[in-house]
């Protein structure tokens, strides 16, 4: 017997009719790209979709077409993600950190009809366009004043929609229809595109504010320093809609003093970022003693997130969270929300729990296996290959030639886990990058976090390096904080009693600077190139 409910299509465009019925006052701001503050409302923003959506359709643009956009964050590009999924087609958001060779060959696997780009990344586009197999047409995301700016005589955002009509009937179609489209950075081996569906979006989108989530409401300022480009911006430009939180874009100032000039001015209370981000944010804190009344809550995700920044933000009045997902994910598995009695805990006693990335969100199913498949418990102690299932996680790759899942139907995640037995995930380690070493696996997650307290570290990656005993020992990269005299004796005396012997490094080098990856982390890939030759004492 079935239930005898309307059947009514999950759909992004219900979460934008939602914010005008209800929202339709609440600011969105953005530093753009020419300089200024631009602000506009919820309402005015539904009007530019609405008139977007009329420019799309008369430019031929059908359900399923791919509308590519490389941009910042900015009010432009959100309504891109409303106004193309509105109409039933798929916006692919591309990261311009994957350079021309990998950018170019997902606009062409993607098969993108037209390409939407900040003047910032003109000089990119132009690179790629003799590549470009499929691009129909070019639009600048800016005005005529400042089109030229591009130098490519491409047409321009704001010409575009002008003359559009004001009134758009949205259409209605299965909730399953794909909305937007993502690729992984591409770090080993061609980037793989994750296709998402409304449906998947939509239930996201329920799930993430919720108060075991990112606890977000009406009231609340959002500024996502995650960019666009990297899964949706952790799927705030939806989430926050859904609930009428004001959103503020940073446009294209992501450092400290930047990201401070908006959360302060803007009163911001929530933030999400990557490590890399937060870390500079705090030391431009530092090193001007300047304070963020307003702040709130950070959200870290994209890799660990570090003690020193636990703590650094906890001195300002500011709770960092750990969230763990991935692009499959579209984008978010767990954020850390703790439990009243951990939460009422000091800082120190709570501080374990805090570096765990959390529980999973409603419908994510975890599961950790060893390396022949066998299920392992959820007790805090047994280590495994974590595998996950949900509404919103990827079945296959986007046109795949062999099977994203595993026979039963799971994701295998590429992580190293421990779920404990109150469902806390925390993460030791990306698969490939767990050290081996004498039998033991050691974790370089946990190497570089205890290494990031360290005052004069300001950045920190790990590798397994090449040992004639042990097969491999732990090698600790370092970027020194500016000012800071240290040595490698002095880190590895630092991280007694902080790490178990087995994973104290056998070295510490220092590099000027840190490889980065298109999504902030750490390029693991990169620093084994730098030392495939290094030689380790026996």
């Amino acid at each position: 017997m079935q239930g005898l409910m309307m059947d009514r299509p999950l759909l992004t465009t219900e979460i934008l009719k939602h914010a005008v019925r209800n929202y339709r006052n609440t600011e969105i701001v953005t530093r753009t790209v020419e300089g200024p503050i631009h602000r506009y409302a919820i309402g005015d923003a539904a009007r530019r979709i609405r008139k977007l959506a009329n420019a799309l359709t008369a430019m031929g643009v059908k359900q399923g077409d791919r509308i590519g956009v490389i941009g910042w964050n900015t009010y432009r590009q959100f309504e891109l993600y409303y106004a193309v999924g509105g109409i039933g087609a798929v916006l692919h958001t591309i990261n311009p950190r994957l350079g021309i060779e990998n950018a170019s060959f997902v606009i062409n696997h993607a098969e993108d009809d037209y390409l939407f780009y900040d003047t910032t990344f003109a000089p990119l586009v132009a690179m790629m366009r003799p590549n470009l197999k499929s691009v129909k047409g070019y639009y600048v995301l800016t005005d005529a004043e400042h089109a030229g700016e591009a130098g490519d005589g491409a047409d321009n955002y704001e010409d575009l929609i002008a003359g559009a009509p004001e009134a758009f009937d949205w259409p209605e179609f299965d909730e399953n229809t794909a909305v937007a489209l993502c690729y992984t950075s591409g770090t080993t081996g061609d980037p793989k595109g994750v296709l998402y569906s409304h449906r998947a979006l939509v239930l996201q989108s329920f799930a993430t504010v919720l108060p075991t989530a990112m606890s977000m409401r009406e009231g609340d300022t959002m500024l996502p320093v995650v960019p666009m480009f990297h899964v949706n911006a952790w799927n705030t430009p939806y989430s926050c809609l859904m609930i009428g939180v004001k959103q503020v874009f940073p446009g294209p100032r992501l450092d400290g003093e930047g990201l401070y000039e908006m959360l302060h001015s803007e009163k911001v209370t929530y933030s999400a970022g990557v490590p890399t981000v937060w870390l500079g944010l705090l030391q431009y804190l530092e090193e001007t003693g300047k304070e963020l009344p307003h702040l709130k809550r950070g959200l870290c995700g994209g890799s660990a997130l570090p003690e020193a920044l636990i703590r650094g933000f906890a001195k300002r009045g500011v709770e960092m969270q750990q969230g763990w997902g991935m692009t499959e994910l579209s984008p978010v598995g767990t954020v850390n929300v703790l439990p009243p009695h951990i939460e009422e805990l000091p800082l120190d006693d709570r501080m374990p729990y805090q570096l765990k990335a959390g529980r999973a969100l409603p419908f994510v199913d975890m599961r950790l296996v060893d390396a022949q498949g066998k299920i392992l418990p959820h007790d805090g102690e047994h280590e495994g290959h974590l595998q996950v299932r949900g509404p919103w996680i990827i079945g296959e790759y986007y046109k795949a030639e062999k099977s994203t899942l595993t026979a039963d139907g799971w994701f295998d995640t590429g992580d190293v886990a421990i779920i404990d037995e109150g469902g806390f995930l925390q993460i030791t380690d990306r698969s490939k990058d767990v050290i081996k070493t004498g039998g033991e696996w050691v974790s370089s997650i946990e190497i570089e976090n205890a290494a990031l307290m360290h005052n004069g570290v300001l950045q920190a990656g790990v590798i397994g390096v090449e040992h004639p005993k042990w097969q491999e020992r732990p090698l600790l990269v370092v970027v020194k904080r500016p000012g800071q005299e240290v040595t490698g004796e002095g880190i590895k005396a630092f991280l007694k009693g902080k790490l178990d012997k087995i994973a104290i490094p056998d070295a510490v080098e220092f590099i000027d600077h840190m490889p980065i990856g298109a999504t902030g982390k750490v390029l693991k890939t990169e620093l084994r190139k730098m030392f495939k030759d290094y030689k380790l004492a026996e």
